[in-house]
C-alpha cells in the first residue's frame, strides 16, 4: 500500500482507511516473516536521528530496514553538525539528498514541523514532547489481534494525558473506538487534540479511574514521568489513585487486556503483578513496533 502523505507528524495525517489498512498490513507482514520479508525497500536508506535514548523504537526501525532489504543509519544528534549549530532546516535538505526517509526522536516538536517542511523525502516522528504515532499504530495492531476487532471496542486511558495519550486519542478517532480518559487536575490531554477528535467520536474525561475503567476492553496506562518530564514531584499527584493494579482491573471487562508502551517504572503506574499477569500484551505490543513500523516504511517510501 502507499499513503497519501509524504510525513507521519502525526495520526491526523492518516485517513481512517489508512489507518485501518496499516494496522491489516501489519498483521499480514508479520505473518510473512515466517517464510521472509520481501526486499520491499532494496537499495533504500532511512536516516534516523535521536535527541534521546531509545530502546524499543531504535531496534524496530533499524531491524525493519534490514528484513525489508534496506539500510538504517543511526544518528545522535551530538554526532551531528546540528551539535555545532547547522539549522534543522540546512540539516533536512542535505539529509534529502543522500536518504530516502527520515525518522527523527525529539524532544520539541515544532523541530519536526521544520524538518518536515524543509525535507523532500518523508519524515516520521520516532517520538516527541507532543505525539508518539508510531508507538499508537503497534497498540491497534495488539489490539485488533488480541480481540479480532477494533470498531466498537472501549479503551481506559490511565494516567498523565502525555505525548501517547494524545496519539492514543487520535487512534480511537481513527478507528470508531469509545475512548476514556482519567487523568489528575491540571494533567489532560492536549485540549486541540480532544476538540479535533470529539468531532468523530464521545471523549469522556473524569478525575475518576474507576469511572473510567468501568467495562473496558483494554486498558492503557504509561510513565507518571519521562524524558519530557523528569519532576519527580509529579508523582505525588497520580500515586496510589492512579496506579493500574489488580483491584482496579477488576473493573474493566472480565476478558480486558492491559498495555504499556514501556519502558514502565513498576509499582508506580502499574504493579507488577498487573504487568506480568495473564492480562497483560505489553510484550506482543512491544514486538509488533517491529512490524508496524514496517509497515509505515513500506507504505510512506515510495518506488
Amino acid at each position: 500500500m502507499k499513503l497519501k502523505t509524504k510525513d507521519l507528524l502525526t495520526l491526523a495525517e492518516l485517513t481512517p482507511k489508512e489507518f485501518t489498512q496499516l494496522i491489516d498490513y501489519s498483521i499480514l507482514l508479520k505473518k510473512e516473516l515466517k517464510n521472509g520479508t520481501k526486499p520491499l525497500l532494496k537499495n533504500k536508506t532511512l536516516t534516523m536521528i535521536f535527541q534521546k535514548p531509545s530502546t524499543r523504537t531504535r531496534i524496530s526501525f533499524e531491524t525493519g530496514m534490514y528484513q525489508l532489504g534496506g539500510h538504517a543509519i543511526n544518528l545522535s544528534s551530538d554526532e551531528m553538525q546540528l551539535s555545532r549549530g547547522e539549522s534543522i532546516e540546512d540539516t533536512a535538505k542535505t539529509l534529502s539528498r543522500y536518504t530516502d526517509c527520515i525518522m527523527a526522536r525529539v524532544y520539541d516538536h515544532s523541530l519536526l514541523e521544520k524538518l518536515s517542511k524543509s525535507s523532500t523525502v518523508p519524515v516520521i516522528n520516532g517520538l516527541s514532547d507532543s505525539f508518539h504515532p508510531c508507538q499508537i499504530l503497534a497498540d491497534f495492531m495488539t489490539i485488533k489481534e488480541k480481540k479480532g476487532k477494533i470498531k466498537g471496542l472501549k479503551i481506559a486511558w490511565i494516567g498523565d494525558g502525555n505525548n501517547v495519550c494524545n496519539s492514543m486519542i487520535y487512534g480511537c478517532a481513527l478507528s470508531d473506538v469509545k475512548l476514556s480518559i482519567a487523568t489528575p487536575k491540571g494533567f489532560e490531554p492536549n485540549k486541540m487534540v480532544l476538540k479535533e477528535s470529539e468531532k468523530f467520536i464521545d471523549i469522556d474525561l473524569t478525575v475518576d479511574p474507576i469511572i473510567a475503567i468501568k467495562n473496558a476492553d483494554v486498558v492503557v496506562t504509561d510513565t507518571y514521568t519521562s524524558i519530557h518530564t523528569n519532576d519527580p514531584k509529579r508523582i505525588k499527584h497520580f500515586l496510589p489513585k492512579y496506579q493500574i493494579n489488580q483491584t482496579l482491573m477488576n473493573h474493566a471487562s472480565h476478558n480486558a487486556i492491559f498495555m504499556h508502551c514501556l519502558p514502565a517504572k513498576r509499582e508506580n503506574e502499574v504493579t507488577s503483578s498487573v504487568i506480568d499477569g495473564p492480562q497483560s500484551v505489553v510484550w506482543d505490543e512491544a514486538e509488533n513496533r517491529l512490524h508496524t513500523q514496517k509497515a509505515l516504511l513500506a507504505s510512506i517510501i515510495h518506488a
